[in-house]
């Protein structure tokens, strides 16, 4: 057996307990992908990453990342938690922005402040949600034909489709029914009115996924960086503006959404919760 480097952090809070949990394992390049999946399973988390030594000269660390099911090309919460937890370990990076490589290619992270934030991925595939689908995924929600303003393939290596909803209150309502989601990744988002509301945030979201082992992910980077392309694409917000995730959960997640020329930044701030020495 061997000892591994450990931490266990939030993701997208400034408070532990906040946030999205994640679990970071270093030096992790002799573990076998049985192995890796395992742990992850064990951990139950919604997502739990893997840092090995990078094999394109561009980046400075390689991340493997897996739920409780499965392996994902790309996921936002672990790409800053890992970022978070590789610089706190005493990672250095090579230029002034840090690369990581992972099962997309190299994504560009920034610090920003306290903060970090990545660089939004291309979507793998976007356009509308088909009928019968979409019939599908309203009928798990519980939504009436008319509560969808719109539905889009926000797609960028989670498989995300995404609905939009009229209001905040309408997405903190739902009380989806898994067992007719299946196996489908599911975000929903709605406006902020700021007479009910406030004006802490100008959205709600909310990520279903579809038999995992946490079936709502709590604060989650990949599906707000999809919508965020929605979005800035149709005009509907300005240059900058604030995501509230994970409410329904008892959380306090924010995602902070910017657009800087042709590129669209997913930040956040992260904290450590955990950190030690894993046995395998």
């Amino acid at each position: 057996m061997r000892r591994y480097p450990f931490k266990q952090l939030d993701v997208f809070a400034e408070q532990p307990l906040q946030g999205n949990p994640l679990a970071v394992v270093f030096d992790a390049d002799d573990l076998s992908d049985e192995r890796m999946a395992a742990l992850a399973n064990w951990t139950n988390l919604s997502e739990t990453t893997f840092i090995l030594t990078p094999t394109e000269p561009q980046a400075d660390y390689r991340v493997r990342i897996f739920t409780t099911l499965r392996e994902l090309p790309f996921a936002g919460h672990p790409t800053l938690g890992t970022c978070h937890a590789w610089l706190e370990n005493g990672g250095v990076p090579k230029g002034e922005e840090i690369v990581q490589q992972c099962g997309i290619g190299l994504v560009r992270i920034r610090r920003v402040g306290g903060q970090l934030a990545f660089t939004a991925p291309p979507l793998l595939r976007s356009g509308p949600v088909g009928d019968e689908l979409l019939a599908r995924i309203r009928d798990a929600l519980g939504l009436d034909v008319d509560e969808v303003l719109a539905a889009r393939w926000v797609d960028n290596g989670a498989g995300w489709a995404a609905l939009h909803l009229a209001n905040r209150a309408r997405v903190l309502a739902l009380q989806p029914d898994f067992s007719r989601l299946g196996d489908l990744v599911v975000g929903v988002f709605g406006a902020f009115e700021p007479a009910i509301d406030g004006d802490e945030a100008d959205f709600e979201v909310r990520a279903f996924v579809g038999g995992d082992g946490m079936p709502e992910d709590p604060v989650t980077g990949s599906l707000n960086a999809g919508i965020a392309r929605w979005l800035f694409e149709e005009g509907w917000v300005p240059e900058r503006y604030v995501v509230s995730q994970g409410t329904a959960l008892g959380r306090r997640g924010r995602v902070q959404v910017e657009r800087m020329g042709d590129d669209i930044w997913i930040g956040g701030s992260s904290v450590t919760c955990i950190e030690g020495h894993l046995t395998l």
